[in-house]
């Protein structure tokens, strides 16, 4: 049984086409899901939101345990959660900081990304279509195994 490619998400992004349609577009979370699952075909996919930290950190946690990949937007937490990045480093296997945005084109709070140093890749910019690069990326790299 192939392990799962889990898709997590960090707070107000259930707010996805809602929240600042200019930065964040128009798509929903739920449109984002759809496209993740797609992009998986047949690899199992575990797709979840959270705005407590608690949350995000305990999937992360069932991960390394059930999981083959991590795809995480962290979010707001990117920039302030220390537990969040601690849970990372424990997770053995590949692991992509995702953001909709390019964070450094935006104001300097959004610069200092705590996850880049545990993550093995960051993407960022390329607006929701990021998540689809991700997955398939994690796909290619487990069947690769």
């Amino acid at each position: 049984m192939k392990k799962s490619i889990y898709v997590l998400n960090g707070p107000n992004l259930n707010r996805l086409g809602k929240r600042e349609p200019e930065i964040y577009g128009k798509t929903t979370l739920a449109q984002v899901e759809a496209l993740c699952r797609k992009t998986a075909g047949k690899w199992p996919l575990e797709f979840r939101q959270s705005n407590a930290e608690h949350e995000l950190i305990d999937w992360i946690h069932e991960a390394i345990d059930k999981g083959a990949a991590i795809v995480i937007n962290p979010a707001g937490f990117t920039f302030t959660s220390v537990a969040i990045m601690d849970a990372l480093k424990m997770f053995p296997g590949p692991i992509v900081e995702l953001h909709i945005s390019n964070v450094h084109k935006r104001e300097a709070v959004y610069h200092n990304s705590l996850m880049s140093a545990v993550v093995t890749a960051v993407m960022m910019g390329l607006g929701v279509d990021g998540y689809r690069t991700a997955v398939e990326a994690m796909v290619r790299r487990l069947q690769a195994k």
